[in-house]
């Protein structure tokens, strides 16, 4: 078996089925000269064999790891857990087909407390290098070692609270490394805290394995991809959005994948890495706030959206890191859209030159066109909350507040809104039966916003929502919601309504004339072959 090298000047091009999306558009941006951490890729073929435990795969799997991280190490000049010059890494999945959100991530591996003191050298930040080693303790004891995250919520909570801080990114380096040193306690019997090389080999078995969990297994029999071999891993070095101001990770779509309009969609968090915001946990910022901090950056971040959106020709999604104001670039894909933005982007991509109609048609071949309708609300009064649209659309039912509610209430015959704190991919199964998803906090590039988008589900986030889970009820504003009771969402405008609203629905006639021309146009040719479809 051999890695796959990326960042070593190579400029040869990958197939997904061997390393997996992902990895192969690294390799590819890197290939243009694009700012991309360097990394290694371990295949998908190994990905079954680890699962099955087979000692050949995990023999390749540790010989593997050894040779990428000594590339690693001769690209960047550091080492790894080193108490000098460290080299933390992540460990990634990537399917031949996207998945997002749906298999398993750890960053900062590495972060042994020899690592953190040499973070602590180099950088002369210890509130960064102690975010580091709880980041990884975090990760690390929930996919790789399967440990119960309530310990280590508990404890997170608790020192908030001492230190009368609203949330973790308040907390001062001193808190940091007492939380740091509370969570290396729970993990203490379990983890190889202090052995760079064994917290490596677990994390990428973990990835492997996060192939068979129940969310995963959900999400490719709901998007047919049941005939997928497995994930790669890659393993990348670490770029820190958690440095401090001038710092932050995001995510930008190249064009707004809710309602196809020809406008970025960028959203950003500063001092914080990239599962802060792709999480849903946390509401982010938006472009301006990246245009009024680092405007230099903000102007390379769209130069690198529109080559991104020219080289594969179709909108993208991708996500970046900022250290100490230079841009990384960590992934670049497709994005996933809605079915009315499906239709206005392949229109647009068309008269931009950038495909044909033949390509345009095979891109919307499953697309229910018939489907597809510009909707408004009437008569639903006003609002009595707002949030932040993050997928198009109207959607009218009965509130649920988790997973067993929806698929309770839509098994009864009702359209369902599913009401959630946060909103992530452990929620599939409840996303597959709603109508419409609400959610208090989150943003709109989070994973479970992607799948919402998807799924072509109206879908709005950061409403200010007051859940009281134990009664099953929730207040907006003044008014109080039981499980059951009628709501309407329209996800273009960001608004919540009171009661069963009426949906109006009107066509996009001018693109669907579009459409029916190119299909027509269609009839009279006979293609040789057929490219294979993107559903």
């Amino acid at each position: 078996m051999q890695i796959v090298r990326i960042g070593d000047g190579s400029t040869e091009r990958h197939t997904a089925d061997h390393i997996g999306a992902k990895a192969a558009n690294l390799a590819g941006m890197a290939s243009l000269g694009l700012p991309v951490p360097p990394a290694f890729v371990l295949p998908v073929k190994l990905c079954a064999a680890v699962i099955e435990g087979d000692p050949h795969a995990e023999r390749h799997l540790i010989d593997g790891l050894r040779e990428g991280v000594a590339f690693l190490e001769g690209v960047t000049g550091k080492r790894f857990g080193d108490r000098r010059a460290p080299l933390l890494v992540s460990v990634r999945s990537g399917a031949a087909r996207s998945m997002p959100g749906m298999l398993d991530t750890v960053l900062d591996v590495g972060c042994s407390l020899a690592a953190v003191r040499g973070l602590i050298r180099q950088t002369g930040n210890p509130r960064f290098a102690w975010d580091c080693r709880r980041r990884f303790l975090e990760g690390y004891s929930s996919v790789a070692l399967g440990l119960d995250p309530a310990p280590f919520s508990a404890e997170l909570t608790r020192i908030i609270s001492a230190e009368g801080a609203e949330n973790d990114r308040q907390l001062d380096c001193e808190a940091l490394e007492r939380l740091a040193m509370a969570y290396h306690d729970l993990v203490e019997d379990d983890c190889p805290s202090e052995d760079p090389e064994a917290q490596l080999l677990g994390a990428a078995r973990a990835v492997y394995r996060s192939w068979m969990s129940e969310r995963a297994c959900a999400y490719r029999r709901m998007e047919n991809l049941e005939h997928l071999r497995g994930t790669a891993v890659a393993v990348q070095a670490m770029v820190f959005g958690n440095r401090g101001l001038t710092s932050g990770a995001g995510v930008a779509f190249s064009r707004d994948p809710s309602n196809g309009a020809v406008e970025p969609v960028i959203d950003i968090l500063f001092d914080a890495q990239g599962e802060d915001v792709v999480s849903g946990r946390v509401t982010p910022l938006t472009e301006a706030a990246l245009v009024d901090a680092l405007p230099a950056v903000a102007v390379d971040l769209r130069d690198i959206l529109a080559r991104l959106e020219r080289e594969y020709e179709d909108v993208q999604d991708i996500e970046f890191t900022i250290e100490n104001g230079k841009l990384w670039i960590l992934q670049t894909r497709a994005a996933k859209r809605t079915p009315r933005a499906a239709l206005r982007i392949a229109v647009d991509l068309v008269h931009e030159g950038l495909i044909t109609p033949h390509e345009a048609l095979r891109r919307l071949k499953c697309v229910n066109i018939d489907s597809i309708v510009n909707a408004s609300l009437d008569g639903a009064g006003k609002p009595i909350a707002r949030g932040v649209a993050a997928s198009s659309g109207i959607a009218v039912g009965r509130a649920a507040f988790d997973t067993a509610g929806a698929e309770r209430l839509a098994g009864a015959g009702d359209a369902v809104i599913l009401m959630r704190p946060t909103m992530t991919t452990d929620d599939v199964a409840g996303f597959a039966v709603a109508a419409g998803i609400l959610t208090a906090v989150g943003g709109r590039t989070a994973h479970a916003a992607l799948v919402a988008r998807q799924m072509g589900k109206p879908c709005i986030v950061g409403c200010a929502i007051n859940f009281d889970a134990s009664a099953r009820k929730a207040q907006i504003g003044a008014a109080v919601i039981q499980e059951g009771d009628w709501l309407s969402i329209d996800g273009d405008a960001g608004a919540v309504y009171l009661g069963r609203g009426k949906i109006v629905e009107q066509r996009p006639d001018d693109e669907l004339a579009e459409f029916a021309r190119w299909r027509s146009g269609a009839h009279h040719r006979a293609p040789r072959s057929e490219p294979a479809s993107n559903c």
